[in-house]
């Protein structure tokens, strides 16, 4: 409770941050990288309240600031957007409906440009996609989670097409980063914080789509997924 209190705290704070920050700076930051850039401290500061929680980040250096990415990262926690934060990287990310209709956490997806999936809805999957191929265009990575849905083991979900489809239409380098151990944080069904957890981030080098064909979206989804359990 003390946990959820502290964070519901700090991601007002973030709130009220980003609103401001996105009507004063409207015309200099239409990209909201300043907005999203606010997620940084709130992931450091809800890392370093639990000094039971272990967080280990490793291959930062693979993270190329001068370059856009579709970003591929496996699921496992409401925890591994904290982790991700914690990159510094720049990245829009799909997300399903409800996490924006959580107040105060959506609306500052909302105002961060983040990109919403309604399931079952072929229009908006179809949104989702021409979204970020814009914001690929535009140069912000956009990071997916192909899995689809947290997974309730250490096994990986399947992967969908999607998002290797996607970088392949636009010739964008994929940047697979694991994560492991957020499930130990808020396992899946459960809202219970962790007192301890041992977590780690991996980002792997990025791999390049040039050379890879509409058709060969299978091949590459196959190559990532391998590389993300080999990190394990």
């Amino acid at each position: 409770m003390l946990f959820w209190l502290s964070t519901g705290i700090l991601t007002l704070g973030v709130f009220f941050v980003v609103f401001v920050l996105t009507i004063l700076l409207f015309p200099f930051d239409k990209k909201r990288k300043l907005a999203h850039a606010q997620g940084f401290w709130w992931a450091d500061i809800l890392v370093s309240l639990n000094p039971f929680w272990s967080v280990k980040l490793s291959g930062l250096e693979n993270i190329d600031p001068r370059k856009t990415y579709v970003i591929i990262a496996n699921h496992q926690s409401l925890a591994d957007i904290v982790m991700l934060y914690k990159t510094h990287a720049q990245f829009k990310w799909v997300a399903k409906e409800d996490l924006f209709r959580i107040p105060v956490f959506g609306w500052c997806m909302s105002r961060m440009k983040y990109i919403k999936l309604m399931r079952g809805e072929y229009a908006s999957i179809k949104d989702v996609y021409q979204q970020a191929s814009d914001w690929l265009n535009k140069g912000i990575s956009v990071l997916f989670f192909p899995e689809g849905t947290r997974s309730a083991t250490n096994q990986m979900n399947p992967f969908k097409n999607g998002a290797f489809k996607l970088a392949i239409k636009e010739q964008k380098p994929i940047l697979p980063i694991y994560i492991g151990g957020t499930k130990d944080i808020i396992p899946r069904g459960s809202w219970v914080f962790r007192t301890k957890a041992s977590c780690k981030l991996v980002v792997l080098p990025a791999i390049d789509t040039a050379g890879f064909h509409p058709e060969d979206f299978i091949k590459l989804k196959d190559i990532v997924r391998e590389k993300l359990m080999a990190a394990q």
